[in-house]
């Protein structure tokens, strides 16, 4: 496959992960806050509950979710998911059950969206998000790769 046919695949799908992993991380969040998806919600004492760890985590992955689909301050908020979830790995996955193996401890979906987030504050949110189009007014006439920059 040519480069330029390549470098438009790779920013359609970076794009396409972007928003899948936003949104299926959001449903993680409107479960644990909302009750939403089949979720709990917060219950009883719910106030109490969002100070827990629990609730702090669902508000991360709700609205974190929304901003990472959005492409809305995408590499800060895709390094505190990544943060967030090394967490639940190593504290309610590895040292609860006693495992290091993701698959043993059930932490498999922790890991795995750890990664994502952090290709994500690497690499960007891409052309197709509110980053891009953000840096797109401000800076007219530029043509571009949107979050694809170094430094952007």
């Amino acid at each position: 496959m040519n480069g330029l046919r390549s470098a438009r695949y790779e920013a359609a799908f970076l794009n396409l992960l972007r928003i899948m992993s936003g949104f299926l991380f959001w449903q993680h969040g409107a479960q644990k806050v909302m009750g939403w998806v089949g979720g709990r919600g917060l219950g009883e004492g719910g106030l109490a509950r969002l100070a827990s760890a629990y609730g702090v985590g669902g508000i991360l992955e709700f609205f974190g979710g929304i901003a990472i689909a959005l492409g809305l301050f995408t590499r800060p908020v895709a390094f505190v998911l990544a943060g967030e979830m090394a967490v639940v790995y190593f504290w309610r996955h590895m040292l609860a059950n006693g495992e290091l193996c993701p698959i043993q401890n059930r932490g498999e979906l922790a890991a795995l969206y750890c990664f994502i987030y952090l290709y994500l504050f690497i690499r960007g949110g891409g052309d197709f998000s509110l980053d891009g189009l953000l840096r797109r007014r401000a800076r007219p006439g530029e043509g571009g790769a949107g979050g694809d920059q170094p430094g952007s």
